[in-house]
């Protein structure tokens, strides 16, 4: 170094007296000049106490709660942290899946009428999720997760994954308070693995908010344009319906599997 910090800016400096730019320039100038450095009092056995636990900070961060019950579960560490950083698992999502299946539930104790109400609201919940589970506008680390083996539909598909295994058992916890037999309670489920598949299907043409609207917009018109023909609104939920739907998310699904494989 040609020059060293003066008396008096490293006394203005160590009591905090520099403007920003003045104390980055001292920064940068400590950072290559040991002599100057050596000027800075600090306790060597702090400092590295303090490097110490920021790199296990850094390096090994401690995991959330939710975290370490996936681990329990058996889900790989990288993968429970990426879904632990899903944006829909924030707790927003949540509280409103939980609010549209209470009024629902209650919508339909106080009236038999409104139970295909809950049967055709709990199956696009999951398809919410997964629009904003996803994509530069809704994921603050996108940037950083496309550049990883994990990104693209692989990406996706495991947190759309989550994101439908928290909607169904939500609805599963809300479906034994409906006033209906126990198999009409949870006729929701496979159009609910059907939809979720065949948006998963289209987001691979179409950015995956709007596949996730198509899919429940469709399967809304369908719903009441069934119910209309047949004047039962529980029609969309039989058992032949339902046939339909197992088999429609069992071709989706083995297609997307073999997207994702390819």
């Amino acid at each position: 170094m040609s020059w060293h910090i003066t008396d008096d800016l490293m006394d203005a400096y160590r009591s905090g007296g520099l403007d920003p730019a003045q104390a980055m320039s001292v920064d940068a100038h400590l950072g290559g000049c040991p002599d100057c450095r050596a000027a800075v009092p600090y306790e060597e056995d702090w400092l590295r106490d303090s490097w110490q636990r920021l790199e296990a900070e850094v390096l090994s961060p401690r995991p959330s709660p939710m975290e370490r019950l996936l681990g329990l579960c058996g889900v790989p560490q990288h993968v429970a942290r990426l879904l632990t950083a899903t944006p829909t698992m924030n707790g927003a999502w949540v509280a409103a899946v939980v609010a549209a299946l209470t009024f629902a539930v209650l919508a339909a104790r106080k009236s038999d009428t409104f139970l295909p109400l809950f049967l055709a609201v709990a199956p696009i919940l999951p398809l919410a999720g997964i629009a904003l589970a996803y994509g530069p506008r809704v994921d603050p680390v996108h940037e950083s997760l496309a550049a990883t083996p994990l990104s693209g539909a692989r990406l996706l598909l495991i947190r759309a994954t989550g994101t439908l295994a928290v909607a169904v058992v939500l609805a599963a916890v809300a479906s034994p308070l409906l006033p209906a037999p126990a198999w009409l309670s949870a006729a929701w489920l496979l159009p609910s693995l059907a939809m979720t598949s065949c948006c998963l299907l289209l987001s691979s043409r179409l950015p995956v908010p709007v596949s996730a609207l198509t899919t429940g917009g469709l399967w809304l018109l369908g719903v009441a344009a069934v119910g209309g023909a047949t004047g039962d609104l529980l029609a969309p939920f039989g058992l032949a319906a339902q046939i339909g739907y197992g088999c429609a998310a069992l071709l989706m699904s083995l297609r997307l599997y073999s997207k994702v494989t390819a």
